[in-house]
């Protein structure tokens, strides 16, 4: 048996091989971005986010409309235009006999994409499990723990809704308790975090929930200082990180935050194709999470007991290599500083415009790319209508638990001009009102 799986495999992988892919014809590759950084080696990535030439370089790389300034990129982020092409290839391939290049050949790309996701992760890469976005990461660690009556979950009011759904339901379910923290942001102080999270602990506290950053408005929380808190009070307390909205959009490990379950969407800032995600768990905490869909061996001490979908999206899931080159080749460290950089552009020259309110700090250790704003008077949903209405700039409202504005978040393709008809407009929306 051993002898004929070796064969299968080596013939698979030489099918694979040989397997005709057209060039892409993006306008920039991986090696032309490479080289242009290169150039700049010596600038700090703070420096490194003022090279308008250099980030010009990186929006030809994507397919953008020319037309509507898209500025709500926390939902969904566009690919890079390698990105789409490889996964269209993958489509074509799939298509001439898909049971056969699905199964048989695109699959043998797993192993290699969970070996460069676990690299940008800093973790081993038998803690990472390839899913379809941070709800199925999430929830699989949500309704796959071990909780019965009378167990504590803390969580905020500020979650994501379909986390907030998922606890509902396993309160409903199982007798859990939820405990309800409400976080007032903006807040420039760890400690407001820490104490909250930390004075909510009791003898019967069993997780921990964190959103490592609010969607709503972009607040950074310090998940490992709120892990290693509630770990003092009680080392078996274990905590589970959203990240959702953070992998691809700054620079951290994994390992780093101190959390045991962490789960992101691929989608968003590390612009792979839409419904791709990874869930983390810690290697020793596997045996006793159970799979969402059920496998042979739930019990497994193998991460990949967590990958058992049936039928996926083979050309999304082997695309999302092409986004992480694509974000390599411009460096965790040089994307982020470009992306804060974006943001205090346009947040700077409103935040004291008469009327105009930010709800998201414009410190390093709080925010990054996110940032909201309202307009006194002015409802946030009319404030994202008139954005679209009269300049064509996608952006959304957002209310939510005693978070109501209007949400920007830019990209690396975006520029600097974009940003400009950003503050025209918000001027004219606070000066001249919606009308």
């Amino acid at each position: 048996m051993s002898s004929r799986r070796r064969f299968l495999q080596q013939s698979t992988t030489a099918l694979l091989t040989t397997v005709s892919i057209p060039a892409f014809s993006a306008k920039v590759s991986n090696s032309e971005i490479l080289a242009a950084q290169k150039l700049k080696a010596a600038l700090s990535p703070e420096d490194f986010a003022k090279e308008e030439e250099f980030w010009a370089m990186i929006r030809e790389a994507y397919t953008v409309s020319a037309t509507i300034i898209n500025l709500n990129n926390g939902g969904v982020s566009p690919q890079p235009q390698h990105v789409q092409e490889m996964q269209y290839k993958y489509i074509q391939m799939s298509n001439e006999a898909p049971s056969h290049y699905m199964w048989h050949i695109l699959d043998q790309g797993r192993e290699p994409l969970r070996q460069k996701l676990a690299e940008l992760a800093g973790c081993l890469t038998e803690e990472v499990a390839i899913d379809r976005n941070a709800t199925e990461a999430l929830e699989t660690v949500i309704f796959g723990l071990n909780l019965k009556a009378g167990d504590e979950v803390i969580l905020t009011k500020q979650d994501y809704p379909n986390m907030v759904n998922a606890w509902k339901q396993r309160e409903q379910r199982d007798g859990i308790k939820l405990v309800w923290l409400n976080l007032e942001l903006p807040a420039e102080d760890d400690n407001y975090f820490v104490q909250l999270f930390s004075n909510a602990v009791t003898d019967k506290t069993r997780l921990v929930h964190v959103t490592h950053m609010i969607n709503w408005m972009g607040q950074i929380l310090p998940v490992k200082k709120i892990a290693d808190s509630v770990k003092k009070k009680n080392a078996a307390i274990e905590i589970l990180s959203d990240s959702a909205h953070t992998f691809g959009h700054f620079d951290y490990t994994i390992p780093e935050l101190g959390c045991d379950y962490w789960g992101t969407s691929l989608h968003k800032w590390l612009c792979a194709p839409f419904g791709t995600g990874m869930l983390w768990v810690k290697k020793e905490k596997i045996p006793s999470i159970w799979p969402l869909f059920a496998n042979g061996d739930p019990q497994s001490a193998n991460i990949r007991k967590f990958e058992a979908q049936g039928t996926r999206s083979f050309p999304a899931e082997q695309a999302i290599a092409y986004a992480v080159d694509f974000h390599n080749a411009i460096g965790s460290q040089r994307k982020e500083a470009r992306l804060r950089y974006l943001k205090n552009y346009w947040a700077e020259k409103v935040k004291d415009v008469p009327k105009v309110k930010l709800h998201t700090s414009l410190k390093d250790a709080f925010s990054c790319a996110i940032c909201g704003f309202s307009v006194e008077g002015i409802p946030t949903l009319a404030s994202a209508e008139f954005l679209f209405s009269k300049y064509k700039i996608h952006a959304v409202n957002i209310e939510w638990e005693n978070i109501k504005c209007v949400r920007i978040t830019p990209h690396v393709y975006t520029s600097l001009k974009d940003l400009d008809k950003l503050v025209v407009a918000i001027k004219d929306l606070a000066t001249n009102g919606r009308s």
